[in-house]
């Protein structure tokens, strides 16, 4: 059964569903960083997913990645599965831009935490989930 992991819990805000993966916020307003999550138990890496699975996810994040791109005028999109710590299969998609704190390096290399205020949190996720097309 799938469970979403506690460090992924703790760490972002949910926005919605997507036919394979749920969307959550990153909860570090450094960066507009969203985290897309296969629904699937105990899948570690994206070799694991089914070949159905594999194609329906390379759809949703191309599809975020857009939608988040043309929404925030990226400069461009960093998209990465590390999973070094959580050991749940997530996709990073960070829309980067040259005056964020870390570029051009990786966002990784600066990762201050900047926790969002909670209504700015939810004002934001309002208006992800109609940019981004999801439902709560």
């Amino acid at each position: 059964m799938f469970a979403l992991h506690p460090t992924l819990q703790a760490d972002t805000f949910f926005i919605g569903q997507l036919k394979l993966c749920d969307v959550l916020l990153n909860n570090n307003s450094s960066y507009l960083w969203l985290v897309l999550v296969p629904r699937r138990a105990a899948i570690r890496e994206i070799y694991q997913l089914n070949p159905a699975d594999q194609q329906q996810l390379t759809i949703e994040s191309s599809l975020i990645s857009q939608r988040l791109a043309d929404y925030s005028q990226a400069t461009k999109m960093n998209l990465a599965a590390f999973g070094n710590q959580v050991p749940q299969l997530h996709l990073h998609i960070i829309a980067r831009h040259e005056h964020d704190p870390a570029w051009p390096q990786p966002a990784w290399i600066n990762l201050q935490s900047n926790p969002y205020d909670k209504e700015k949190a939810q004002a934001l996720i309002q208006e992800l989930r109609v940019v981004l097309g999801l439902s709560s």
